[in-house]
């Protein structure tokens, strides 16, 4: 119980620094979100200055420490302001239109290529020197090419020149998004082939990293205690070996899966996947600073959470664990 409260305690922690650093890095940089805005629409009046201070939350008044509560119970209420690219629509509206796609495409696959990695691990290290074992330089020659050139040579082949796939976009063009079967499937259609990039790119280093342990695990006493008793194969593998192995695997899916709310940004480029990896890069380059507040505490919460949930499992699911950070 004292581990998980220091943990919740770092995590709450964490995340008010990172309240912190947002609050401040946008006010210490030269300009302001307002002169933008008016400089973009020349029609609107100078009276309106004022206006768009109160909208964006830099024109409260009082003191800058007045200015951080009030943005701090903004956050809370899931409020970061007016998007300056796109106003007058809010922050908070942008990032629900995009982290569900995102969610969508790089969740389901960082998901598929880390239970495909850890299986096809286990498998290569119990059959040491086996064909799979000796494939797996192979697969790591995936893993070393970049992700977005890969994307780029399968849109070649298998979009333009095949028509398998469609080029991009997150669905057909002219569908109304909603809860029918005409949207939901050509966006699923629309994220097969990234989605498949992404699981190839991928997949070949949770292989790795899962083999490598596992042969450092089947050598330990109890693995061939286990043998030595006449158990099954598959038991000693999965419940003996795997299990014990599997547990350094999970401080990396939850890195992983963390960081899926970032999005593969360069995959969302290439694909033009209307996901929050393409709406980060459009923000930084249209010096968007509400929308790359949001995107960053987006990110950074969702990096605290995944992490917390992962230590907690673990802690939960390893018995050594529970006695080491009790001791700790």
């Amino acid at each position: 119980m004292s581990y998980i409260l220091r943990r919740l305690v770092f995590s709450a922690a964490a995340a008010w620094v990172a309240l912190t650093v947002n609050f401040f890095i946008p006010r210490a940089m030269p300009g302001s979100a307002v002169q933008d805005i008016m400089s973009k629409f020349h029609n609107l009046q100078p009276s309106a200055y004022h206006a768009l201070e109160a909208m964006l939350g830099v024109g409260h008044p009082g003191s800058l420490w007045d200015q951080y509560w009030s943005y701090l119970d903004d956050v809370f209420h899931l409020n970061f302001g007016i998007d300056v690219a796109q106003y007058p629509a809010t922050v908070s509206s942008l990032l629900g239109a995009t982290i569900p796609w995102t969610l969508t495409l790089v969740g389901t696959a960082t998901v598929i290529a880390f239970f495909a990695g850890t299986a096809l691990g286990i498998l290569a290290a119990w059959r040491h020197g086996g064909w799979l074992d000796r494939a797996l330089p192979g697969l790591m020659f995936l893993q070393a090419i970049p992700y977005f050139f890969l994307a780029l040579i399968l849109v070649e082949l298998l979009a333009v020149n095949l028509h398998l796939f469609p080029l991009g976009q997150g669905y057909t063009g002219g569908l109304i998004p909603g809860w029918h079967w005409d949207f939901i499937g050509s966006a699923i259609y629309h994220s097969l082939l990234p989605a498949f990039t992404i699981v190839i790119t991928s997949v070949a280093g949770w292989m790795l990293q899962m083999r490598n342990v596992m042969v450092t695990t089947i050598g330990e006493d109890y693995v061939l205690a286990a043998q030595a008793k006449g158990l099954s194969t598959r038991r000693v593998v999965y419940t003996y070996a795997a299990r014990n192995a599997l547990l350094p695997q999970l401080q990396g899916f939850g890195l992983a899966l963390g960081f899926v709310v970032s999005g593969a940004i360069i995959m969302e480029i290439v694909f033009s996947y209307p996901g929050i990896g393409l709406l980060l890069v459009n923000a930084v380059t249209s010096n968007d600073f509400p929308l790359m507040q949001g995107i960053f505490l987006v990110i950074t919460f969702a990096v605290l959470l995944a992490n917390l949930v992962v230590d907690l499992v673990i802690v939960i699911a390893d018995p050594r664990a529970r006695t080491r950070r009790a001791l700790a």
